[in-house]
């Protein structure tokens, strides 16, 4: 069954239980599955920041295995165009994605 993007971009975990699912869903497009694993990425990212500022939570792997699916699906990955942030975020352009604008 076809996932409707607008609700996955929104939240990618309510929709996907992990990030290989989103390779293998072929109703969705590669740029579609980058955006996914990009908003996940950050998300993910994001906890990893409260949970390194001490707010409570439990430690995965689950932005290495994002990581991992999005360099699959995108190619490599450029970290030197990460936000100057602590959650990084993934610019369209840091995933192969050059019609960022």
């Amino acid at each position: 069954m076809p996932v409707e993007f607008d609700k996955t971009i929104q939240g990618p975990a309510s929709v996907f239980t992990q990030p290989e699912d989103v390779l293998r869903d072929e109703s969705l497009s590669r740029e579609q599955k980058v955006e996914i694993l990009r908003r996940w990425e950050y998300n993910v990212s994001e906890e990893a920041v409260a949970l390194e500022e001490g707010m409570p939570g439990d430690e995965t792997d689950l932005l290495r295995r994002i990581l991992i699916a999005l360099g699959a699906v995108a190619g490599s990955i450029d970290m030197d165009l990460t936000a100057p942030i602590k959650q990084h975020g993934l610019s369209r352009r840091s995933v192969g994605l050059q019609n960022e604008k």
